[in-house]
């Protein structure tokens, strides 16, 4: 009876791995419909619309940039860093951090950020929600990625 709970994974009891939900949350995983989130790199350029934002690797972490131009004065521009996968903990500065998710295909930001982020913006921009599809996975195309003010959106 000793042996019996050998091989288990301490955090997963044997009732989660083999629910439903589980089994079709690996079966997706495998046929490629779902990112698995083991092997999530956020690296990369994105894109919508107005809305860029970079990911390129820094020691064991990332920086991360985004910016938002609608023109007339409204617009952001923010650089940091990000730690993480799916869940990037993203830190951009004078108190702006916040929890992003990247699911292999989008990178989107909260809906309510720091008040301490809005340093950022302009006008009536904001990076709250801020919604961009995976444009490329090649960290030479996130490092070429230009900010409004025409530096590196990813630099330091």
């Amino acid at each position: 009876m000793l042996l019996a709970g050998c091989g288990r994974a301490a955090h997963e009891p044997e009732a989660d791995r083999n629910s439903a939900g589980a089994q079709l949350e690996r079966a997706a995983i495998t046929a490629g419909v779902v990112a698995d989130p083991a092997q999530l790199d956020p690296v990369g350029a994105y894109g919508a619309e107005n809305d860029r934002a970079c990911i390129v690797r820094a020691g064991k972490g990332y920086r991360i940039g985004a910016g938002v131009d609608y023109g007339d004065g409204h617009g952001c521009l923010a650089r940091g860093t990000a730690k993480g996968t799916g869940k990037l903990a993203v830190t951009l500065g004078g108190g702006c951090h916040f929890d992003a998710r990247f699911d292999g295909r989008r990178l989107i930001f909260p809906p309510v950020l720091p008040a301490e982020c809005d340093r950022f913006c302009t006008g009536r921009a904001s990076l709250t929600a801020l919604s961009v599809e995976r444009l490329s996975g090649a960290e030479s195309e996130a490092g070429a990625l230009r900010g409004s003010d025409g530096k590196p959106l990813c630099g330091e």
